[in-house]
């Protein structure tokens, strides 16, 4: 939730204006792959509320930081489902801005698991905007998003589009497939310079684990400091992941006293 600030003041009433228009876009994306949106508004002591799926599972960063680094085939089957997420907001002309493995789910979805959810569109920017622009729960002249996770361009403050959610989803995998960020520093200024200005070593390299060449060249298409190195689309970076030759991925499943259980290290 979020509180306006002032009875009646012009920028609470902006504030509110936004975050309608942001929930309905939000609202209106039907991916299985994004969280539910079911309800949105304001309260009597005047702050926004949302009403979203309930999920059963694990985000990203507490599955790593819990199990350590993940096979090739269950980041690229993770990946994939994100896209899916991603391609369909592109396509309404949304840019989620924090795409970050605490705000990717894997569930477990009636007997399926590794069910990939993304969650948390309060960043949410139509196409076309300055990056650092005023939105749902930034202000105005702070750089939305997550340092660790953050391209050039937030930085910048240069027009933006879906490829900016592809340079973060390049270090979700990167972080997946290694257990580490793309860029480690003692301050958020620190990595945010790295980021614009460090090439970043192969995940590959970095863990000093085979992967498959292919899945390296991707990550690091994604990771490329200009958006027009990195893949065009988040449907297009879904057809490279699927098209690269490892085993797919399928979470086994086992019986336990008739309660189904994943053998997979997930939760």
């Amino acid at each position: 939730t979020e509180r306006l600030s002032g009875d009646n003041s012009g920028a609470a009433r902006l504030a509110l204006q936004r975050f309608r228009r942001e929930a309905e876009a939000a609202a209106s994306l039907r991916s299985p792959h994004t969280i539910q949106l079911y309800d949105f508004g304001e309260m009597d002591d005047r702050r926004f509320y949302l009403v979203m799926e309930l999920l059963d599972g694990i985000d990203l960063e507490s599955l790593v930081r819990r199990f350590g680094p993940q096979p090739p085939g269950r980041v690229i089957h993770v990946l994939r489902q994100a896209c899916q997420s991603l391609a369909e907001a592109h396509a309404a002309g949304l840019v989620h801005r924090d795409i970050k493995p605490a705000n990717l789910h894997l569930c477990r979805l009636g007997l399926e698991y590794d069910f990939v959810k993304v969650l948390d569109f309060g960043l949410v920017k139509h196409e076309t905007g300055c990056a650092s622009a005023q939105t749902l729960v930034s202000g105005p002249e702070i750089a939305a998003g997550t340092p660790a996770y953050m391209p050039p361009e937030v930085v910048t403050g240069e027009p933006i589009d879906g490829r900016l959610d592809l340079y973060s989803l390049g270090c979700v995998g990167y972080f997946l497939l290694t257990g580490m960020l793309v860029f480690e520093a003692d301050s958020p200024i620190r990595m945010i310079a790295q980021h614009l200005r460090t090439e970043p070593v192969p995940p590959s390299i970095r863990s000093g684990r085979v992967m498959p060449e292919e899945l390296d060249r991707i990550i690091l298409s994604c990771l490329a400091k200009q958006p027009a190195d990195r893949p065009p689309s988040a449907e297009a970076l879904e057809r490279r992941l699927a098209a690269i030759d490892v085993a797919p991925w399928s979470p086994r499943r086992r019986e336990h006293g008739g309660r189904i259980t994943c053998a997979c290290r997930c939760p």
